[in-house]
């Protein structure tokens, strides 16, 4: 899922190495294939993730921080890559991130066990967020004014495709070879990468004297870090353990102290400052609820197809391209409606259009037909985010002087994969107590014998990865198996409609903050 800011961040950039006609190509080359990388790595894992859980027989909070260990340090991390790259050189910290993130891929592919695969995605996320910020900056830095528009769209629209055929690869991968393959992929790809970027592409670095921001950057991983180790950790511990309370407390904490460092330092990495423009701030609250609402879908959806729809992996792959092609063909029509109509009305009926289709995500059941049930969903969700896509980029690029386009953008994109790291940790919470509350209501009116309705109990936390003890008599597995495909839908039903309210809070901070001309 392409983030808000983007395009926002090559559009807005002076020429420090113009590249040569013929070096165009190969530059724009490496940073698709740079960018690709992380776009599908998102994507393809949520995917693999019913077969990772199956593999090490992983609970639901597992496979949670396979997800959240890379979100953590990307969202955390990924203005100090774009920082780096200033005072390093961009080119020296995006092959940087590239080998960092083949090298964890590689660890994600041949890891023996669920912790192993957790490590080595959070360094995918550190490599991730050196190299998602120097690919934009270096299409900004080599291109001047004519024919950055070109590179802007061409860019746009290979990252589109990449971002459709992630799914679909990865499913495929996953039911023909192994879930490994999902990140084994990434170490030609990064080869790649590396051999046209030495050869290629002009290095560059700020004219001005950047600082890092060190102490912002660590009080933000450990905030995020705290935050998600404590709610994660709740599902297992419950809210009073000691462990869950003393992560949310330092996560807490450390959030204060974020803010406390933000408005004190002289090279903040986040800039109070910008949050005084009413629309900076409300188009960022947007994102804050759009973006957690996304975030949880796309880690939901996956498991719902496979776990309980009994898609394939591929099948599941391919059954979110509507909602890809339908922003990729319509993007360009979206990014006209500001100037047409203002930035308010797309940035409310976008997010209420995504809310219909969250809302149609609620209604349908075990064995429903694609077409009929989640096909409308996604053509909702999937127009509902095009029209907001693109005037949100526009109104954070607006909202702020030129000089700091780069920076509120940067952060807009931050604020979006925060959003959905939260998410994550937060309706991960809902939907295992949900799961767990309709899934013993169910089991209650089996008259199961004691010892398995324990086991059942005891691993309530793997969700739809839930094992049928052995032993027991056909149709009493089939009613075992039909009751924990009903208490997931029933708790994706919930998750779903959070999602639309999340749709709706959107849609109110667009009326409310965003003003009518812009």
């Amino acid at each position: 899922m392409k983030l808000p800011c983007d395009e926002a961040v090559i559009g807005t950039g002076g020429v420090e190495v113009p590249c040569e006609a013929k070096a165009g190509p190969w530059i724009l080359a490496a940073t698709i294939l740079g960018s690709s990388m992380a776009f599908i790595d998102s994507t393809v894992v949520n995917v693999a993730l019913p077969a990772i859980q199956a593999s090490f027989q992983a609970t639901v909070v597992d496979v949670q921080w396979v997800v959240e260990s890379y979100g953590l340090f990307l969202g955390a991390l990924i203005l100090v890559g774009g920082s780096l790259g200033d005072l390093f050189g961009r080119r020296l910290i995006f092959l940087v991130g590239v080998a960092i993130f083949a090298v964890a891929s590689l660890a994600c592919g041949i890891a023996s066990n669920i912790h192993q695969l957790i490590i080595a995605r959070s360094i995918q996320g550190l490599g991730a967020a050196l190299l998602v910020p120097g690919s934009l900056t270096i299409i900004s830095t080599s291109f001047d004014e004519k024919s950055r528009g070109h590179a802007i769209g061409t860019w746009s629209g290979f990252t589109a495709i990449t971002t459709a055929v992630g799914p679909v690869l990865g499913g495929w991968l996953v039911e023909h070879a192994s879930w490994r393959w999902a990140f084994f992929i990434n170490l030609p790809i990064a080869a790649a990468v590396m051999a046209i970027s030495l050869r290629r592409i002009p290095d560059s670095r700020s004219t001005m004297t950047a600082r890092i921001d060190w102490v912002g950057a660590l009080f933000a991983t450990l905030a995020l870090g705290g935050l998600v180790n404590g709610l994660l950790d709740s599902v297992n511990l419950g809210w009073g353990n000691p462990l869950v309370l003393g992560s949310l407390m330092i996560g807490f904490g450390c959030l204060i102290a974020f803010v406390f460092v933000e408005a004190h330092v002289t090279s903040p990495m986040v800039p109070l400052t910008l949050f005084e423009s009413g629309s900076f701030s409300g188009a960022n609250l947007l994102t804050l609820f759009l973006y957690a609402a996304i975030g949880i879908y796309f880690f939901l959806f996956p498991l719902n197809l496979i776990q309980v729809q009994g898609y394939s992996a591929t099948a599941a792959g391919a059954a979110v391209l509507p909602l890809i092609v339908l922003m990729f063909l319509l993007s360009r029509w979206a990014g006209g409606l500001v100037a047409r109509y203002g930035p308010r009305g797309p940035l409310t009926i976008g997010p209420l259009t995504a809310a219909v289709g969250f809302v149609l995500f609620a209604f349908p059941s075990v064995g429903n037909s694609y077409w009929k049930s989640f096909f409308p969903a996604l053509v909702a969700l999937g127009f509902g985010l095009t029209v907001t896509v693109a005037p949100l980029t526009t109104v954070v690029m607006n909202s702020v002087d030129r000089e700091r386009v780069g920076t509120a953008s940067g952060i807009n994109n931050a604020v979006a994969r925060v959003a959905g790291v939260l998410a994550i940790a937060v309706l991960g919470i809902v939907m295992v107590n949900a799961f767990a509350s309709r899934l013993n209501y169910r089991l209650a009116q089996l008259s199961l014998p004691p010892g398995v309705l324990r086991a059942l109990q005891a691993d309530e936390i793997k969700l739809a990865g839930l094992e049928v003890p052995a032993g027991l008599n056909p149709s009493t597995k089939a009613a075992i198996k039909e009751s924990i495909g009903e208490a997931f839908v029933f708790g994706f039903r919930i998750v779903m409609l959070i999602c639309a309210g999340f749709s709706l809070a959107s849609a109110a901070v667009a009326w409310l903050m965003i003003p009518k001309d812009g």
